[in-house]
């Protein structure tokens, strides 16, 4: 499942395109996708502007002026494609090829510039939704939600309350979207081998009373390293994922644990191999020399 990283990637691809323009048409090919579309999704988005294209963990937020959200989740399979006419500046060159059947192409939006906006999804575990902009923080998918892991909220004193008693093995407690929205299974993996700290240690070793401990204000500085570094790279490409203009996120080149088990760890100085684990059903890649 693409994560945040590649979400944010995806997010500044489309945003040329949409953001400035009016919607002008929808076309719809199911009445579903993981869940059904609500009955008034085309009316409530047709021939409105998009006036902003924002991201809330691993959702695609585009305000309307209408004062309604588009909200968009790629779900396990699902990307975008910018279809744009020669001379509209909107890129539209794909460097590599992704899915282009029409079986797929489940939702297409017209955009006044003559741009179309082409969402593909073979497996339909994405879905969207249409939501006013005042009902959003209350809205199922959005409540429970908790910080921002990109930006300064972030912090080793934020980390060291939020994981205060919790008994939880720290890599499931890193993944709880109540505590911190948006962080997915790649990239804590990589931020705990930054850190160097076990994903099996217990959430709670890293608080302090007092506030921020030395291990929740380095994991904290980690993470959003490792989280800018791959918007940067464009994200991570496994499986189904692709930036929005078609190309490969290549922040995989980078991976110092995930998917590199039995290899030599990479941590300077340290002889250790990278194991792998299952926590909760997910894979996990560390190395249990370096990481404590």
């Amino acid at each position: 499942m693409p994560e945040l990283p590649e979400v944010e990637t995806v997010r500044r691809g489309l945003e040329p395109t949409m953001v400035g323009s009016v919607i002008t048409k929808v076309d719809r090919k199911r009445a579903d996708l993981r869940f059904r579309f609500p009955g008034d999704f085309d009316t409530r988005i047709e021939d409105h502007k998009v006036i902003a294209l924002g991201r809330r963990a691993k959702y695609l937020l585009a305000d309307l002026e209408s004062g309604d959200v588009l909200v968009m989740h790629l779900g396990m399979s699902g990307s975008f494609r910018i279809e744009a006419p020669a001379g509209t500046g909107a890129p539209g060159v794909f460097h590599h090829d992704r899915s282009k059947d029409p079986a797929h192409d489940h939702v297409t939006f017209h955009l006044s510039g003559g741009a179309r906006i082409v969402y593909n999804d073979p497996r339909r575990f994405g879905f969207m939704d249409i939501v006013a902009r005042k009902a959003l923080s209350a809205h199922p998918f959005f409540k429970d939600l908790g910080i921002e892991p990109l930006g300064n909220a972030l912090d080793g004193a934020l980390l060291s309350q939020l994981f205060a008693g919790k008994r939880a093995p720290l890599k499931a407690a890193l993944l709880d979207q109540r505590l911190i929205a948006g962080l997915g299974n790649i990239y804590v993996c990589e931020a705990l081998h930054r850190a160097g700290l076990s994903p099996k240690r217990l959430a709670g070793t890293i608080s302090r009373k007092t506030g921020m401990s030395v291990r929740s204000g380095l994991l904290a500085t980690c993470i959003r390293a490792v989280l800018e570094e791959a918007v940067a790279a464009g994200g991570s490409s496994l499986r189904d994922h692709r930036q929005a203009d078609g190309a490969l996120g290549y922040f995989q080149h980078s991976f110092r644990v995930y998917g590199r088990e039995g290899e030599p760890c990479v941590k300077a100085g340290c002889k250790g191999y990278v194991s792998r684990i299952v926590q909760s059903g997910r894979s996990t890649f560390y190395c249990s020399v370096c990481q404590r």
